[in-house]
Protein backbone atom coordinates (compact mmCIF):
# COMPACT_ATOMS: atom_id res chain seq x y z
CA UNK A 1 0.00 0.00 0.00
CA UNK A 2 0.91 3.54 -0.36
CA UNK A 3 2.88 5.26 2.48
CA UNK A 4 1.09 8.07 3.73
CA UNK A 5 1.38 11.40 5.96
CA UNK A 6 0.79 9.42 8.89
CA UNK A 7 2.78 6.56 8.26
CA UNK A 8 5.49 8.83 8.18
CA UNK A 9 4.41 10.60 11.68
CA UNK A 10 3.92 7.36 13.81
CA UNK A 11 7.36 6.39 12.49
CA UNK A 12 9.39 9.29 13.42
CA UNK A 13 7.09 10.03 16.60
CA UNK A 14 5.94 13.45 15.34
CA UNK A 15 2.48 15.36 14.97
CA UNK A 16 1.30 15.12 11.32
CA UNK A 17 1.74 18.54 10.99
CA UNK A 18 5.44 18.33 11.74
CA UNK A 19 6.21 15.88 8.61
CA UNK A 20 3.31 18.31 6.47
CA UNK A 21 5.50 20.73 7.57
CA UNK A 22 8.77 19.85 6.75
CA UNK A 23 7.62 19.54 3.02
CA UNK A 24 5.93 22.60 2.71
CA UNK A 25 8.27 25.10 5.04
CA UNK A 26 11.35 22.78 5.87
CA UNK A 27 13.02 26.36 7.39
CA UNK A 28 10.57 25.91 10.19
CA UNK A 29 11.01 22.77 11.43
CA UNK A 30 14.22 22.12 13.58
CA UNK A 31 17.11 20.58 11.31
CA UNK A 32 17.34 16.92 13.37
CA UNK A 33 13.82 16.84 12.91
CA UNK A 34 13.79 17.45 9.30
CA UNK A 35 16.01 14.50 8.92
CA UNK A 36 14.10 11.87 10.63
CA UNK A 37 11.23 12.55 8.76
CA UNK A 38 13.25 13.10 5.56
CA UNK A 39 14.87 9.42 5.73
CA UNK A 40 11.56 8.16 7.10
CA UNK A 41 9.62 9.35 4.31
CA UNK A 42 12.52 8.19 1.62
CA UNK A 43 12.19 4.41 3.57
CA UNK A 44 8.26 4.26 3.17
CA UNK A 45 8.83 5.64 -0.81
CA UNK A 46 6.27 8.64 0.74
CA UNK A 47 5.92 11.60 -1.75
CA UNK A 48 3.30 14.51 -1.00
CA UNK A 49 0.36 15.41 -2.95
CA UNK A 50 1.51 18.71 -4.27
CA UNK A 51 -2.03 19.24 -5.93
CA UNK A 52 -3.52 18.57 -1.77
CA UNK A 53 -0.69 20.54 -0.69
CA UNK A 54 -1.41 23.89 -3.11
CA UNK A 55 -5.08 23.51 -2.33
CA UNK A 56 -4.40 23.21 1.41
CA UNK A 57 -2.07 26.19 1.77
CA UNK A 58 -3.09 28.64 -1.56
CA UNK A 59 0.71 28.07 -2.90
CA UNK A 60 2.00 26.25 -5.88
CA UNK A 61 5.77 25.58 -4.77
CA UNK A 62 6.56 26.61 -8.35
CA UNK A 63 8.96 29.77 -8.92
CA UNK A 64 9.10 31.47 -12.04
CA UNK A 65 13.48 32.26 -13.44
CA UNK A 66 13.43 34.07 -16.29
CA UNK A 67 16.58 34.48 -17.85
CA UNK A 68 17.99 37.59 -20.46
CA UNK A 69 19.58 34.77 -22.87
CA UNK A 70 19.82 30.91 -21.83
CA UNK A 71 22.91 30.56 -24.47
CA UNK A 72 24.73 33.31 -22.70
CA UNK A 73 27.31 30.49 -20.20
CA UNK A 74 26.77 33.28 -18.11
CA UNK A 75 23.60 31.67 -16.83
CA UNK A 76 23.24 28.28 -16.55
CA UNK A 77 25.83 28.11 -13.14
CA UNK A 78 22.78 30.77 -12.20
CA UNK A 79 20.05 28.92 -13.37
CA UNK A 80 21.82 25.37 -11.42
CA UNK A 81 22.05 26.65 -8.13
CA UNK A 82 18.82 28.45 -8.13
CA UNK A 83 17.14 24.76 -9.10
CA UNK A 84 19.28 23.41 -6.51
CA UNK A 85 18.27 25.58 -3.54
CA UNK A 86 14.60 25.55 -4.38
CA UNK A 87 15.09 22.03 -4.94
CA UNK A 88 16.04 21.75 -0.74
CA UNK A 89 12.79 23.60 0.11
CA UNK A 90 10.52 21.53 -1.97
CA UNK A 91 9.97 23.89 -4.58
CA UNK A 92 10.24 23.59 -8.68
CA UNK A 93 11.52 25.71 -10.95
CA UNK A 94 10.47 26.90 -14.48
CA UNK A 95 12.94 28.19 -16.38
CA UNK A 96 12.35 30.60 -19.18
CA UNK A 97 14.64 32.63 -21.92
CA UNK A 98 13.71 36.08 -23.18
CA UNK A 99 16.47 35.95 -25.82
CA UNK A 100 17.02 39.72 -24.72
CA UNK A 101 13.32 40.82 -25.87
CA UNK A 102 11.59 42.98 -23.52
CA UNK A 103 8.77 42.44 -25.27
CA UNK A 104 8.76 38.48 -24.67
CA UNK A 105 9.88 39.30 -20.88
CA UNK A 106 6.50 40.75 -20.27
CA UNK A 107 4.62 37.97 -21.85
CA UNK A 108 6.51 35.27 -19.96
CA UNK A 109 6.00 37.14 -16.84
CA UNK A 110 2.40 37.38 -17.33
CA UNK A 111 2.09 33.67 -18.49
CA UNK A 112 4.21 32.78 -15.40
CA UNK A 113 1.89 35.07 -12.86
CA UNK A 114 -0.85 32.21 -12.98
CA UNK A 115 1.17 29.19 -12.26
CA UNK A 116 4.02 29.91 -9.93
CA UNK A 117 4.64 31.51 -6.24
CA UNK A 118 6.79 34.24 -6.86
CA UNK A 119 9.54 35.16 -9.82
CA UNK A 120 13.25 35.14 -10.23
CA UNK A 121 13.98 38.43 -12.85
CA UNK A 122 18.02 38.03 -14.07
CA UNK A 123 18.85 41.08 -15.82
CA UNK A 124 15.75 42.23 -16.87
CA UNK A 125 15.69 44.53 -20.49
CA UNK A 126 11.97 45.71 -18.97
CA UNK A 127 11.61 49.42 -18.00
CA UNK A 128 11.51 49.76 -13.84
CA UNK A 129 8.05 50.80 -13.98
CA UNK A 130 6.62 48.05 -16.24
CA UNK A 131 8.44 45.95 -14.18
CA UNK A 132 7.05 47.17 -10.50
CA UNK A 133 3.96 47.03 -12.40
CA UNK A 134 4.02 43.74 -12.95
CA UNK A 135 4.91 42.53 -9.45
CA UNK A 136 1.78 43.94 -8.26
CA UNK A 137 0.44 40.18 -9.16
CA UNK A 138 3.60 38.09 -8.32
CA UNK A 139 6.13 38.61 -5.56
CA UNK A 140 9.25 39.18 -7.47
CA UNK A 141 13.39 39.42 -6.76
CA UNK A 142 15.64 40.92 -9.71
CA UNK A 143 19.26 39.86 -10.13
CA UNK A 144 20.75 42.79 -11.04
CA UNK A 145 18.71 45.81 -11.45
CA UNK A 146 17.84 48.35 -8.32
CA UNK A 147 14.59 48.52 -7.77
CA UNK A 148 12.81 50.88 -4.91
CA UNK A 149 10.90 48.80 -2.47
CA UNK A 150 11.74 45.36 -4.54
CA UNK A 151 14.34 42.47 -3.11
CA UNK A 152 17.64 42.48 -5.40
CA UNK A 153 20.36 40.22 -5.73
CA UNK A 154 23.19 42.72 -6.83
CA UNK A 155 26.74 41.80 -7.92
CA UNK A 156 28.94 44.58 -7.35
CA UNK A 157 29.69 45.53 -11.20
CA UNK A 158 31.07 49.34 -9.67
CA UNK A 159 33.24 47.52 -7.85
CA UNK A 160 34.47 45.25 -10.45
CA UNK A 161 34.37 48.09 -13.04
CA UNK A 162 36.66 50.18 -10.57
CA UNK A 163 39.10 47.49 -10.39
CA UNK A 164 39.62 47.11 -13.90
CA UNK A 165 40.08 49.98 -14.71
CA UNK A 166 42.89 50.23 -11.68
CA UNK A 167 44.45 47.43 -13.18
CA UNK A 168 44.44 49.51 -16.91
CA UNK A 169 45.76 52.51 -15.54
CA UNK A 170 48.88 50.51 -13.63
CA UNK A 171 49.49 48.99 -16.62
CA UNK A 172 50.14 52.44 -18.14
CA UNK A 173 47.12 52.87 -19.72
CA UNK A 174 44.92 56.38 -20.26
CA UNK A 175 42.90 56.11 -23.45
CA UNK A 176 40.41 53.18 -22.85
CA UNK A 177 37.40 52.09 -24.83
CA UNK A 178 34.06 50.80 -22.38
CA UNK A 179 32.01 48.86 -24.97
CA UNK A 180 28.54 49.10 -22.97
CA UNK A 181 25.82 45.99 -23.45
CA UNK A 182 21.94 46.39 -24.43
CA UNK A 183 19.60 49.19 -23.66
CA UNK A 184 18.11 49.20 -20.43
CA UNK A 185 21.24 46.89 -19.01
CA UNK A 186 21.78 47.72 -15.34
CA UNK A 187 25.04 46.30 -15.43
CA UNK A 188 26.09 48.79 -18.48
CA UNK A 189 24.76 52.04 -16.27
CA UNK A 190 26.86 50.79 -13.04
CA UNK A 191 29.96 50.78 -15.82
CA UNK A 192 29.21 53.84 -17.47
CA UNK A 193 29.33 55.54 -13.99
CA UNK A 194 31.97 54.28 -12.61
CA UNK A 195 33.98 55.40 -16.33
CA UNK A 196 32.24 58.88 -16.03
CA UNK A 197 33.64 59.10 -12.19
CA UNK A 198 37.38 58.02 -13.21
CA UNK A 199 40.10 60.24 -12.84
CA UNK A 200 43.26 60.48 -15.34
CA UNK A 201 41.66 58.54 -17.97
CA UNK A 202 40.53 59.26 -21.43
CA UNK A 203 37.34 56.87 -21.85
CA UNK A 204 35.55 56.47 -25.21
CA UNK A 205 32.15 55.18 -25.06
CA UNK A 206 30.49 52.30 -27.80
CA UNK A 207 26.73 51.71 -27.33
CA UNK A 208 24.72 50.39 -27.00
CA UNK A 209 25.79 47.00 -27.98
CA UNK A 210 24.06 43.55 -28.47
CA UNK A 211 25.64 41.28 -25.43
CA UNK A 212 26.88 38.70 -27.85
CA UNK A 213 30.40 38.05 -29.38
CA UNK A 214 28.56 39.49 -32.85
CA UNK A 215 27.93 42.24 -30.90
CA UNK A 216 31.87 42.63 -29.93
CA UNK A 217 32.77 41.93 -33.24
CA UNK A 218 30.53 44.14 -34.57
CA UNK A 219 32.47 47.38 -33.10
CA UNK A 220 36.15 45.61 -33.21
CA UNK A 221 36.95 48.23 -35.89
CA UNK A 222 35.77 51.45 -34.03
CA UNK A 223 37.38 50.90 -30.79
CA UNK A 224 40.81 49.98 -33.02
CA UNK A 225 40.30 53.49 -34.96
CA UNK A 226 39.49 55.46 -31.83
CA UNK A 227 43.19 55.29 -30.97
CA UNK A 228 42.40 53.17 -27.17
CA UNK A 229 45.39 50.89 -25.95
CA UNK A 230 42.63 48.90 -23.36
CA UNK A 231 38.96 48.09 -23.86
CA UNK A 232 36.72 47.10 -21.10
CA UNK A 233 33.53 44.88 -22.71
CA UNK A 234 30.29 44.52 -21.12
CA UNK A 235 30.63 40.97 -20.92
CA UNK A 236 32.92 38.16 -22.10
CA UNK A 237 31.10 37.34 -24.92
CA UNK A 238 31.33 41.23 -26.20
CA UNK A 239 35.13 41.10 -24.94
CA UNK A 240 36.03 37.74 -27.50
CA UNK A 241 33.95 38.96 -30.08
CA UNK A 242 36.20 42.30 -29.98
CA UNK A 243 39.35 40.33 -29.40
CA UNK A 244 38.13 37.98 -32.53
CA UNK A 245 37.49 41.51 -34.20
CA UNK A 246 41.17 42.82 -33.59
CA UNK A 247 42.95 39.50 -34.46
CA UNK A 248 41.27 39.98 -38.16
CA UNK A 249 42.61 43.14 -38.17
CA UNK A 250 46.11 41.54 -37.15
CA UNK A 251 46.32 43.56 -34.24
CA UNK A 252 47.64 41.72 -30.88
CA UNK A 253 45.77 41.44 -27.97
CA UNK A 254 47.18 42.33 -25.02
CA UNK A 255 50.72 43.61 -27.34
CA UNK A 256 48.80 46.58 -28.76
CA UNK A 257 44.94 46.50 -27.08
CA UNK A 258 44.34 45.44 -23.66
CA UNK A 259 40.63 43.81 -23.36
CA UNK A 260 39.31 43.11 -20.13
CA UNK A 261 35.58 41.39 -19.85
CA UNK A 262 33.11 40.83 -17.28
CA UNK A 263 31.53 37.28 -15.97
CA UNK A 264 34.21 34.37 -15.77
CA UNK A 265 32.90 32.30 -18.51
CA UNK A 266 34.26 28.94 -19.19
CA UNK A 267 35.09 30.32 -22.62
CA UNK A 268 36.79 32.76 -21.54
CA UNK A 269 39.47 30.76 -19.81
CA UNK A 270 40.04 28.74 -22.79
CA UNK A 271 40.74 31.24 -24.85
CA UNK A 272 43.96 32.58 -26.51
CA UNK A 273 44.91 34.96 -24.27
CA UNK A 274 43.22 33.91 -21.62
CA UNK A 275 40.40 36.44 -21.00
CA UNK A 276 41.56 38.67 -18.08
CA UNK A 277 38.02 39.42 -16.61
CA UNK A 278 35.67 40.66 -13.33
CA UNK A 279 34.72 37.38 -11.98
CA UNK A 280 30.38 37.31 -11.19
CA UNK A 281 29.31 35.54 -8.21
CA UNK A 282 26.75 34.02 -9.87
CA UNK A 283 26.19 30.82 -8.25
CA UNK A 284 25.22 32.72 -5.04
CA UNK A 285 23.12 34.93 -6.89
CA UNK A 286 21.07 32.44 -7.94
CA UNK A 287 21.20 30.42 -4.58
CA UNK A 288 20.46 33.99 -3.08
CA UNK A 289 17.18 34.88 -5.30
CA UNK A 290 15.81 31.82 -4.14
CA UNK A 291 16.13 32.53 -0.38
CA UNK A 292 15.13 36.21 -0.40
CA UNK A 293 12.21 35.03 -2.62
CA UNK A 294 11.01 32.44 0.23
CA UNK A 295 12.22 34.76 3.26
CA UNK A 296 10.90 38.24 2.10
CA UNK A 297 8.44 37.32 -0.26
CA UNK A 298 9.71 40.05 -2.75
CA UNK A 299 9.49 42.48 -0.28
CA UNK A 300 12.75 45.28 -0.14
CA UNK A 301 15.46 43.07 1.34
CA UNK A 302 18.69 43.86 -0.92
CA UNK A 303 22.00 41.84 -0.68
CA UNK A 304 25.14 42.84 -2.94
CA UNK A 305 27.71 39.90 -3.63
CA UNK A 306 31.32 41.12 -4.63
CA UNK A 307 32.90 40.76 -7.87
CA UNK A 308 36.17 40.28 -8.08
CA UNK A 309 39.05 40.81 -10.94
CA UNK A 310 40.90 37.79 -12.62
CA UNK A 311 44.22 39.30 -14.25
CA UNK A 312 44.77 36.18 -16.86
CA UNK A 313 46.76 36.81 -20.69
CA UNK A 314 44.76 39.68 -22.12
CA UNK A 315 45.85 42.46 -20.42
CA UNK A 316 49.41 43.22 -20.94
CA UNK A 317 51.40 47.07 -20.33
CA UNK A 318 50.40 50.06 -22.74
CA UNK A 319 52.64 50.49 -25.74
CA UNK A 320 54.89 54.26 -25.27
Amino acid sequence: MTATIKDVARVCGVHVSTVSRTFSAPHLVNPTTRSRVLAAADDLGYRPNRAARALTTGRTFNMGLIVADIANPFFPPLIKAAQAQARGRDYHVFVADTDEDPRVEEELIRTLTKQVDGVLLCSPRLSNKMIERLAEDVPFVVVNRRIKGMAAVLMNVAQGARLALEHLAGLGHRRIALVSGPIGSWTSNEMQGVAADATGLDLVFFGPNQPTEAGGLAVAADVAACGATAVLAYNDLVALGVIEGLSAMEIGVPDQISVIGFDDILPGRLNRPKLTTVAMPAVAAGRMAVDLLLQSGGEGATVTLDTALIVRESTGRAQT
